[in-house]
């Protein structure tokens, strides 16, 4: 027997009408390529994804052509959103930092109608045209003052675009397994693989996000959200914060200048601001060598790399601002856990809390979390057993775009295999020990080189830090600390080898220290270890 229940589907286009009604006067400020501070409200944002979606429609695209963007955190990418997705197409965000191959292999796997892009993206599309026949056209997301005088073909300016349609417009009816979104993995090794949303994943996704133990969102927040539109939603927040009403800051091209962030930070009166450690690293060393507080921030939502505990630190005791360490793939929408305190917790120590705030968090409801052995048999949750994390739930992916059950991540029995080496613990708290690729196994015992990095983080002369795996005669591999100097400071090896005394086991501790100017990064901002790698193959440990 069945409930009595209205069957109303779960899609992206309610977010917009319901934002529109309930909070259609809450601002959303942007940086731009043309603007440097452009103001309007949740009614225009909604009001010209309309006239977009009268254009697109006129434009003659059908439901489920896909629709790119290249373009930062702007109103006008958060127009694109809706407009496109809410009209029964996909929209297709794409990293603008990948390698040329990665952007030309993304587009034509896509199969991309139409790319939206920013001003300062025109050239890198002219160089890749020749390789992408296939796109129809570009829209240029500027005014006609600041239209470029461009190669690429039917290449329309948005204003002019939004400007000769209607505002009425009667989003359609769809199913709610509709495909809203697609979202390319960075392709670290092999091709890129694409995660294709749909409405009800992403709907269901806002609601778990938005929960207190969660982001813990309302109308009364100012969201400032660094993590890029181009990269997994922006962890959701386009849906989320429209959702409640909370008012939106987009820093645009902005977005990893410490100064800048600060001032929209403070003249914006930031409540919630998100992104990788990377970005925080810029802001809270420009606050440091300024003398700055952030006076309005309550919390920092961090995830796409380990936080380390000298981060979270810095944010509590210096900056009075609560860090929130979350934990999710592209493949996950991109949420699945969030570190928030439990009840029983409020007289935890200083020393206990922070040890609790660098774990990934808890399993947020919607995702289940497993990890299991080489066989494929379930480990305990007692914050000892390692093993490979897996998850399953109504936002995570269930197979790749295209791919047909080719991708290798899914298990026979439900299950999406993270790639990500876990503990869990009785309170239900999971920690990222590694990537599956990047564990160090040293006398067939694992070593952590995320908690080495963390430890290494923590001391005042290293600015960034990685830890690989090299080849030893004895213990088959031993781990190698590669680390950047801090602005201003020297690396004295032995001192910052003795720094891990007491704070890692002492077989933990790496056998040496590599400096170096810089890590090479992926193009989401995480350390790119396979490279590290490469760099030190041929490493020769001291005796």
């Amino acid at each position: 027997m069945h409930g009595l229940m209205m069957d109303t589907p779960l899609l992206i286009s309610s977010i917009a009408r319901h934002a529109e009604k309930f909070h259609g006067d809450r601002e959303i400020v942007s940086v731009t390529m043309d603007d440097p501070r452009h103001r309007y409200t949740i009614r225009d944002a909604v009001r010209r994804s309309r006239q977009l979606a009268n254009a697109l429609a006129r434009m003659g695209l059908e439901t489920g052509d896909r629709v790119a963007t290249i373009a930062w955190n702007d109103y006008r990418h958060l127009e694109i959103y809706y407009g496109v997705s809410g009209s029964g197409y996909v929209c297709h965000t794409i990293n603008p930092r990948l390698f040329p191959e990665q952007l030309v292999f993304i587009i034509n796997h896509a199969e991309d109608r139409w790319i939206c892009t920013d001003l300062v993206f025109v050239p890198l599309l002219e160089k890749l045209l020749p390789q992408i026949p296939n796109v129809e056209g570009f829209i240029v997301m500027t005014d006609e003052a600041h239209m470029p005088d461009t190669s690429l073909p039917n290449a329309l300016c948005y204003e002019s675009l939004l400007d000769a349609e209607s505002a009425e417009f009667e989003w359609p009816l769809l199913d709610e397994r509709t495909a809203s979104a697609l979202c390319y993995t960075s392709g670290t090794t092999g091709d890129p693989k694409g995660v294709l949303y749909d409405h009800r994943s992403t709907v269901l996704h806002a609601f778990a996000s938005v929960a207190p133990d969660v982001m813990n969102l309302s109308s009364r927040d100012v969201v400032l959200p660094v993590v890029p539109l181009f990269h997994v939603n922006a962890w959701g927040i386009p849906y989320s914060a429209l959702m409640v009403g909370a008012k939106l800051v987009f820093p645009g091209p902005k977005m990893g200048d410490g100064e800048a962030l600060y001032a929209l930070l403070e003249e914006e009166r930031v409540t919630v601001a998100l992104g990788v450690p990377t970005v925080w690293l810029a802001l809270l060393q420009y606050c440091e060598q300024a003398g700055k507080t952030l006076e309005s921030l309550d919390r920092t939502v961090i995830g796409g790399a380990a936080v380390p505990r000298a981060m979270i630190e810095q944010f509590e005791k210096v900056q009075d601002v609560r860090t929130i360490q979350g934990w999710g793939m592209t493949e996950m929408s991109p949420l699945g856990t969030a570190n928030t305190p439990k009840a029983g917790q409020e007289g935890l120590g200083d020393e206990e809390r922070l040890d609790l705030a660098t774990k990934a968090g808890r399993g947020i409801f919607g995702c289940e979390l497993r990890i299991v052995d080489d066989h494929g048999t379930e480990l305990p949750w007692d914050g000892v057993a390692y093993g490979a994390l897996q998850v399953r739930g109504p936002w995570i992916c269930s197979d790749y775009f295209k791919l047909a059950g080719a991708g290798g991540s899914h298990k026979e029995d439900g299950w999406f295999d993270t790639g990500d080496v876990a503990t869990i613990d009785a309170q239900g708290y999971m920690a990222i020990t590694d990537r599956t690729k990047d564990v160090i196994k040293s006398g067939g015992e694992w070593i952590s080189s995320i908690e080495l990095e963390n430890a290494a983080i923590g001391h005042p002369a290293v600015a960034e830090a990685a830890v690989i795996g090299v080849a030893h005669p004895k213990w088959t591999e031993r781990p190698l600390l590669v680390v950047v100097a801090a602005k201003g400071q020297e690396i004295d090896k032995q001192a910052l080898l003795a720094f891990f005394k007491g704070k890692v086991a002492d077989w933990w501790i790496p056998n040496d220290v590599a400096v170096v100017d810089e890590l090479p990064h992926t193009a989401t901002g995480k350390i790119k270890k396979i490279e590290l790698r490469r760099q030190f193959a041929d490493y020769a440990l001291p005796e």
